[in-house]
């Protein structure tokens, strides 16, 4: 190889490495936005888990376990009481579409937030709501939309739904995963028996 050849190459090389940087740098940029992660407690998992697949911009809902001290807890451990853990689902959403203060504003109104360790028909602190937010902003965010939901709120009653970091968040069984979907039936027939939907009616009106 002679000088010429080897400078040409050399040159060609520091090219194409020039070019790859900034394609990354361009993808890095203008690529997709990090998705979002929200943890919210309702109550039965199906039903909220249900609600938020309806809305524009969620990726995906996870039911689950999470506010508690055991490790890998089973639905039967939980649903017991005692492992201070709530059923709950965690929301991977797309920030370009749906806001995480738009999440927030569903899941007030997709609750009782007036009821002490309970939602609905289900009973114990297993089936307390709560709010597990993941960063500061979220906490921000939480609070601030729980200020304006007190001063606003068309029921007379306290909120009492909690405000917590987000911590470990255990899947459910597989079974429970798109219950709504895969038990259509028994789905409503729950949901129905359990009062939920008249419930709403009466704190936040016909139309939510």
């Amino acid at each position: 190889m002679n000088r010429q050849d080897g400078s040409h190459r050399a040159g060609i090389l520091l090219l194409t490495v020039a070019l790859l940087m900034a394609i990354s740098a361009t993808a890095t940029a203008g690529g997709e936005k990090e998705a979002g992660y929200a943890t919210f407690a309702g109550g039965c998992f199906w039903c909220i888990e249900a609600d938020y697949e309806k809305v524009e911009g969620v990726v995906t809902v996870t039911s689950g376990y999470t506010g508690g001290t055991v490790k890998d807890p089973s639905y039967e451990e939980v649903s017991a009481g005692g492992t201070g853990h709530t059923e709950a689902v965690r929301v991977v959403f797309d920030p370009e579409i749906v806001s995480y203060r738009e999440l927030l504003e569903i899941f007030w109104r997709s609750i009782d937030p007036t009821a002490v360790d309970r939602q609905f028909c289900d009973v114990g602190n297993q089936y307390r709501s709560g709010i597990f937010y993941h960063d500061e902003a979220q906490r921000e965010a939480a609070e601030r939309s729980k200020t304006e939901l007190e001063r606003s709120k068309p029921f007379a009653e306290p909120i009492v739904t909690e405000i917590t970091a987000a911590g470990a968040f255990y899947p459910a069984e597989a079974y429970h995963q798109d219950y709504y979907k895969k038990n259509k039936l028994r789905y409503s027939y729950y949901r129905k028996g359990c009062g939920r939907d008249r419930r709403l009616a009466e704190l936040w009106g016909e139309k939510q």
